[in-house]
C-alpha cells in the first residue's frame, strides 16, 4: 500500500486522502473519545442488528459481520441483490445526521451501519454504486470503536492509498469517487475489539 497515513490534524482541518477522479476527505476527531464511546454503546443496544447476506459466486452467503439499515420510510435499498427495508431513525442517528449535514452542506435520508466484531471481519473491494443511490451526493462514513485500516484502489491504474480510521473519525467520499475507485476494510488478526461504521447516504426518491 502507498501513503499510509498517521493522522494528527485538528478536528476542523480535514486531510485530503484522494484528489484524483473524485475527492476523499478525512477528519480524525469528528467526535471526541467519550462521545464516540457513548454513541457506540447506544447504537449497539438501540438498533436491530442482523447478519448480512451477500451474493458471492452466484450463492447467497451469510456473513458474521452484522448490519442495520436505517432511513426515511421510502428508502428501500438493494445491496448485493438483497432488498432491505429501513428501520426508524433513533435520536442519536438523527443528531449525527444533523451534524453531518451542517458540515458537508448535503442532505442524507438513510444510513447503512456495519458491526465488525473483531479485526478478522472486514469488507472486500467494492464501490457504493447501487442504482438507488444519488451519485451526485457524497457518502459520509463515521467510525466508532476499534481503529481499522481502510484502503482505496483505482479501478483502472490500480493505484492504492490507505489510512487508519480512528474512533470518532469521519471520511467523506465525494463523487465521482465511486465510479473510479474501489475501497476495502482490511482484515487483521491484531484487532480483537469491535467497530461500528456508519455510512450516511442519499437514496433517490421513487417515482
Amino acid at each position: 500500500m502507498q501513503n499510509l497515513l498517521f493522522q494528527t490534524q485538528s478536528p476542523s482541518e480535514p486531510i485530503v486522502i484522494l484528489a484524483k477522479d473524485g475527492r476523499a476527505e478525512y477528519f480524525n476527531h469528528f467526535y471526541d473519545a467519550d462521545t464516540s464511546d457513548h454513541l457506540f454503546e447506544k447504537l449497539l443496544s438501540s438498533l436491530s442488528w442482523e447478519s448480512d447476506r451477500i451474493q458471492m459466486f452466484g450463492k447467497l452467503v451469510t456473513t458474521s459481520r452484522k448490519v442495520a439499515w436505517v432511513g426515511d420510510p421510502d428508502c428501500s435499498y438493494t445491496y448485493s441483490g438483497v432488498p432491505k427495508q429501513p428501520q426508524n431513525w433513533t435520536d442519536e442517528l438523527l443528531q449525527i445526521k444533523q451534524k453531518l449535514e451542517q458540515v458537508t452542506g448535503h442532505t442524507y435520508n438513510s444510513c447503512l451501519l456495519n458491526l465488525y466484531h473483531t479485526g478478522q471481519e472486514g469488507m472486500g473491494w467494492h464501490s457504493d454504486d447501487e442504482k438507488e443511490l444519488d451519485n451526485s451526493n457524497p457518502i459520509a462514513s463515521i467510525s466508532l470503536g476499534a481503529r481499522r485500516k481502510f484502503a482505496f484502489r483505482h479501478k483502472q491504474d490500480k493505484t492504492t492509498n490507505a489510512l487508519f480510521l480512528e474512533n470518532g473519525s469521519l471520511l467523506i467520499m465525494h463523487p465521482p469517487i465511486q465510479e473510479y475507485w474501489h475501497h476495502s476494510l482490511l482484515k487483521t488478526k491484531t484487532v480483537m475489539s469491535p467497530r461500528i461504521n456508519l455510512t450516511f447516504r442519499k437514496i433517490l426518491s421513487k417515482i
